[in-house]
């Protein structure tokens, strides 16, 4: 068990999911927010659009929830996932890593994706979760170029979260990069859709062909 600031996260040797154990256990009411989930070996990991994560030990694994008065009072609640994204982003700058951001909430090394973050919300209470190949990596994955141990790297984006930065001054971060998604593509209703034309707005979604789009998911 390893102590952040006000909050506990609990680390296990081997889960199927530390996303589905997070919710499940919220659910339950056998753990409250905030706390945390991090595993060493993830079997059955949680990806987006329902895709799987798995992974094996040196990776990160990693749920946190809070609540949603936990956050800053100018978080637009469609762009959580972007919000911890950034800040995980932050984390490993500081570590010198070269990673960034394709929108809205997958980390790439260059031109290969190294992980990603899902958010949901259960009730007022807002469930992010995190997978990011620190060691090994799947066949056309990357892999961090910085060592730094799983549980560190949780315990410094705990730390993060808590100190409540405002997402007027994450997303003036967040956006200088942008253009870098030009070459990219994102999963739309089931279809691929290119960012070449994208517009990112200030509550962090993006409009193409005069439509709305936002990253929760």
């Amino acid at each position: 068990m390893v102590k952040g600031l006000a909050l506990v996260i609990h680390w296990f040797d081997t889960l199927p999911s530390t996303h589905n154990y997070l919710i499940a256990s919220l659910r339950e009411g056998t753990l409250f927010a905030p706390c945390a989930i991090g595993a060493t070996i993830q079997t059955h990991g949680v990806g987006s659009r329902g895709n799987s994560w798995l992974g094996e030990a040196g990776n990160l694994f990693f749920s946190f929830c809070v609540e949603e008065k936990q956050l800053p009072q100018d978080l637009p609640l469609a762009s959580v996932s972007i919000y911890f994204s950034a800040l995980m982003k932050e984390v490993l700058e500081e570590q010198g890593s070269n990673v960034w951001l394709k929108w809205p909430n997958d980390f790439y090394l260059n031109e290969k994706k190294i992980g990603g973050m899902i958010t949901t919300k259960i009730g007022s209470t807002i469930v992010g979760s995190i997978g990011l190949n620190i060691s090994i990596a799947p066949e056309n994955f990357g892999i961090l170029d910085i060592s730094i141990a799983p549980y560190a790297l949780a315990e410094q984006l705990i730390e993060k979260v808590e100190e409540k930065i405002s997402w007027k001054k994450v997303f003036s971060k967040y956006k200088i990069e942008f253009d870098q998604n030009r070459n990219f593509s994102f999963h739309l209703d089931g279809k691929l859709v290119s960012l070449r034309d994208a517009i990112l707005c200030d509550d962090g979604s993006i409009e193409l062909e005069n439509k709305k789009v936002y990253s929760l998911r």
